[in-house]
């Protein structure tokens, strides 16, 4: 049986022949009633409290999920559009060499030309993963200052 405040309060003692002095008994239970009371406020509020931070770690375990899918996406780009270049580069040669076979001259046009589109291609996969790399510092940041920001919240617990 859990006792209450009220329990306390309207707690009632025989009164016998030297026994306790009755106005002690009752102030000393009414302080006890009142530490009670604060102490099962205090659980309240940090029931409430724990509830609240479980949301927030459930929504960042969400979060956590939505950036490690995002970052596997973006590494299965990054390895399509290499396979891809990869590809196209390899077509661009072939056809560059069968021209080379028919005409001296434009087949030479066709290697400059397909030099030029891997050196641009290179450039724009360079710029791609470093537009990875900024996207996850970025999260890492991000993930890193929650945890700094829930140490802070621990801390005023």
């Amino acid at each position: 049986m859990r006792i209450t405040p009220l329990d306390i309060q309207q707690r009632q003692f025989p009164i016998k022949f030297r026994g306790f002095d009755v106005e002690e008994v009752y102030a000393f239970l009414e302080i006890v009633r009142e530490e009670m009371e604060d102490l099962l406020r205090e659980n309240a509020s940090l029931k409430e409290q724990v509830h609240r931070i479980e949301n927030q770690i459930k929504e960042y375990r969400d979060m956590e999920t939505t950036l490690r899918e995002t970052l596997i996406t973006a590494q299965q780009m990054v390895e399509d559009y290499k396979t891809n270049s990869r590809k196209e580069a390899e077509l661009l040669i072939k056809e560059a060499e069968l021209r080379a076979e028919q005409i001296l001259y434009g087949a030479q046009e066709k290697v400059v030309k397909i030099h030029e589109d891997i050196v641009d291609l290179k450039g724009i996969r360079r710029h791609f993963k470093e537009e990875v790399k900024r996207l996850i510092e970025s999260h890492v940041r991000m993930l890193d200052f929650d945890k700094e920001r829930e140490g802070e919240e621990k801390g005023e617990i």
